[in-house]
């Protein structure tokens, strides 16, 4: 059952209840029945009270001083600590909206929980007192609305009270019927890792105010709004309506003061609704998105999900549970990323701490980007149009920064950013520039841009919101570039994502000459640009300038025992099975290395994976990421061992990640990108059709799987053996598609298929 996700009871925390979202508004829905709780989350309801500013007051000379401390001094400890006078403001956090509590009587029995990924639709099923109940919850995005839906085998049957609680201090609301709630989030919060007496602070007329409005509508019974609440009695049929909007008013903006107004316009949403249309609207949609692409592994496996994780852990092999796991990751990014909503964040949408860890925030030195690798290749090109907009925030307001801390053109991110677009290094000097100091997080980030054109081909956008972006990265690159003694073209400050070195002398550093992470993205997006500039057919002095400097970058270099380095000098890594893998960037998700293209720099990365996995213990999104490196090295049985690990240790029961108490999306995405790495790979001149089968995997299929260049396949293997291969083009062009039993040469007029192998 690769589409559907099923239990025999609730869900006993936030983790394991099942999320629901339009893009903007999120729910986890419990499942409970006599004290339901439905989380609630809106994407621009942060703490903060605007854009807030950069006030370093020395950034150039403290560049200077890093230079000249790497440069001539060679001291990487003191030019470590020197960046920390670079850093900004810490960012802000993401925050829970509101609960909706529904509680009615009775002991439920014949229970069933289920998520349906082919509707969005999240249903309980129960028998209480002989009377058969169906509860169905979906957030929709016609409709702009969380509709929650109960109907019984007899009349009369529904009696219930509905409210709405919050961890934010909250006034109750009732007009026309309607019951609602206004608050705000904190004005001021201090991230969760740092100590402070008075963490969450909240002031009047300060802060992003939200509003959060219930309609009840109900053949037969009776229904009483107040201040408490909602009262239905007796109804034969209920459908509840919950529409959320808040006072944020974009990044560059202080939020509106009244909540007031975000009620207003909760109260508007609800009006607007057509309530016998709603769920055909949301299905509609819904499907629209989510029926592009599927995959299908194996037998069918009719069991509850989380018995399914359970035999797993014990040693299973469930092939149809990876499939599930994908399909997963597709419906998040469907539920957690709209046209015109805010770019999913580390939790995407779902949050519900005031204090999350990382704040819930964009890490952009892999966890951002991992959010959107499925994007484009499973068929949800809409899904990335947020991703686009953050980028042109970060690019907006890092032009400041750029200026501020380093006096150059263009723009900067580095590590952190939230809805107010900090793309300064953070921490106020407290924070370890091993994280905070990683200054070409944008141009990695640029690099999905170039990816989003190849997959779908529009040259307008390209020209209209790429290339100006990718522009502007480059801008900021060459003027950080300087000689060293030796004329190689240096990145200054560098660092390999998290990860120290140690000294000679014991210490721990993490600012160097430009470590091979870097190289990789500075190459790509000088190469990138290059591209962009010939398909608009472009010429420029940046182009010429970017062309002329990726020959004079340093090299990437290898250890004597034959890995590649992650920085210039081969320093003892504090930490051998380090989470990072971006020395291996080249590989994946770049594209500079390949087994066939390039073996040499393929065994350097073998070798340097080999090391920094053996006895390693994964985390969630370092095991997605793995699964790729593997795929593009041709190791399917090791790609498989390291999903199998991960369905065994790091997902609640709904196959959501989950390590600990610690939820990040990113791993669910992540998995969801990288298992098709596997089954197709299109990032050479070569697209490869089933280039990493595992044996695990013997029989299966998948639907709608893109490659680059404007390409759909639909493929289908038995016993391991290619029984069906369809490709479609939506441009016209001639592509090179390697099956397993060889090489074809096809050309393609757009909208045309062809069948690779048909099916006996």
């Amino acid at each position: 059952m690769s589409h559907l996700l099923w239990f025999r009871s609730p869900a006993t925390d936030w983790f394991e209840a099942l999320p629901l979202g339009n893009g903007h508004l999120g729910a986890k829905v419990y499942g409970r029945v006599a004290d339901e709780r439905i989380a609630l989350n809106l994407d621009d309801v942060w703490s903060g009270d605007g854009p807030r500013t950069l006030t370093v007051p020395d950034g150039p000379a403290v560049l200077a001083d890093v230079r000249r401390l790497l440069l001539e001094d060679g001291d990487q400890l003191a030019a470590t600590e020197r960046t920390r006078a670079l850093q900004g403001p810490l960012v802000e956090s993401y925050q829970p909206l509101a609960d909706l509590v529904i509680r009615s009587a009775g002991e439920a029995a014949d229970y069933r929980r289920s998520l349906d990924l082919r509707t969005g639709i999240a249903a309980v099923d129960y028998t209480v007192d002989g009377v058969r109940f169906r509860r169905e919850t979906f957030v929709s995005a016609p409709d702009q609305v969380l509709a929650w839906t109960i109907t019984a085998d007899q009349p009369g049957a529904m009696t219930l009270d509905l409210a709405l609680e919050s961890q934010h201090p909250i006034l109750a609301e009732v007009a026309d019927s309607t019951y609602g709630v206004v608050g705000r989030a904190p004005s001021d919060l201090t991230i969760e890792y740092r100590q402070s007496p008075d963490p969450i602070r909240y002031e009047e007329g300060r802060g992003i105010g939200f509003g959060v409005a219930v309609r009840a509508f109900v053949a037969g019974g009776t229904v009483t709004t107040s201040p408490d609440g909602i009262a239905v009695r007796g109804a034969d049929r209920l459908t509840v309506l919950v529409a959320a909007a808040s006072t944020f008013a974009g990044w560059q903006s202080a939020p509106g003061r009244d909540p007031l107004e975000a009620l207003s316009a909760a109260f508007s949403a609800l009006d607007s609704v057509a309530v016998e249309k709603l769920r055909e609207r949301h299905v509609e949609d819904h499907g629209a998105l989510y029926d592009r692409a599927s995959l299908e592994l194996g037998p069918v496996v009719n069991l509850p999900t989380d018995e399914r994780i359970e035999a797993v852990a014990a040693g299973g092999n469930d092939p149809d549970l990876v499939a599930l796991t994908f399909n997963l990751g597709r419906y998040l990014l469907i539920a957690s990323s709209r046209p015109g909503t805010q770019a999913a964040n580390l939790q995407g949408i779902w949050n519900q701490d005031r204090r999350p860890m990382w704040a819930s925030d964009w890490t952009n030195n892999i966890n951002t980007q991992m959010n959107y690798w499925l994007a484009d290749l499973t068929g949800l090109s809409e899904c990335f149009d947020p991703l686009t907009d953050l980028l042109e925030g970060l690019a907006s307001a890092g032009a400041e920064t750029a200026r501020i801390l380093y006096d150059a053109p263009g723009w900067v991110s580095h590590h952190n950013s939230d809805i107010w677009m900090a793309t300064w290094p953070v921490g106020e000097g407290g924070d370890d520039p091993v994280w905070a100091m990683c200054a070409t997080c944008g141009v990695w980030l640029t690099a999905h841009l170039m990816e989003h054109y190849r997959f779908t081909g529009d040259v307008e956008f390209l020209r209209e919101r790429a290339y100006p972006v990718m522009a502007g990265a480059a801008e900021f690159v060459l003027a950080m570039l300087v000689e060293d003694q030796d004329g190689v073209l240096q990145f200054i400050p560098s660092t390999a994502p998290e990860h120290h070195f140690v000294l000679p002398s014991g210490a721990k550093a993490s600012v160097d000459l430009t470590s091979t992470y870097d190289i990789w993205l500075i190459r790509e997006l000088f190469a990138n640009l290059a591209e962009a500039s010939s398909v608009l057919g472009l010429s420029s002095e940046l182009v010429d300038r970017a062309t002329t400097a990726r020959e004079q970058l340093p090299r990437i270099r290898t250890a004597p025992d034959g890995r590649l380095l992650e920085w210039p000098t081969d320093w003892q890594p504090s930490e051998p099975q380090h989470r990072h893998q971006s020395h291996l960037y080249g590989l994946y998700p770049g594209a500079e290395i390949d087994p066939l293209r390039t073996p040499e720099w393929a065994a350097a990365a073998r070798a340097s994976l080999e090391l920094r996995t053996a006895g390693a213990v994964n985390g969630g999104w370092t095991a997605a990421w793995l699964v790729a490196l593997w795929a593009r090295l041709f190791e399917p049985a090791r790609a498989v061992a390291v999903i199998q690990d991960y369905l065994s240790r790091l997902v609640s029961d709904n196959l959501m990640h989950r390590d600990g108490d610690i939820f990040q999306i990113d791993a669910n995405f992540g998995m969801t990108g990288c298992i098709p790495e596997l089954l197709l790979q299109s990032h050479t001149d070569v697209i490869r059709v089933l280039p990493a089968l595992p044996a695990e995997w013997p029989d299966g299929s998948f639907r709608g799987l893109r490659a680059r260049g404007g390409l759909t396949f639909d493929v289908a293997w038995r016993d391991g053996t290619l029984t069906e291969a369809v490709v479609r083009a939506s441009h016209a062009g001639t592509y090179r598609i390697a099956l397993p039993d060889g090489e074809r040469t096809v050309e393609l007029g757009a909208g045309q298929h062809v069948d690779l192998v048909r099916p006996a």
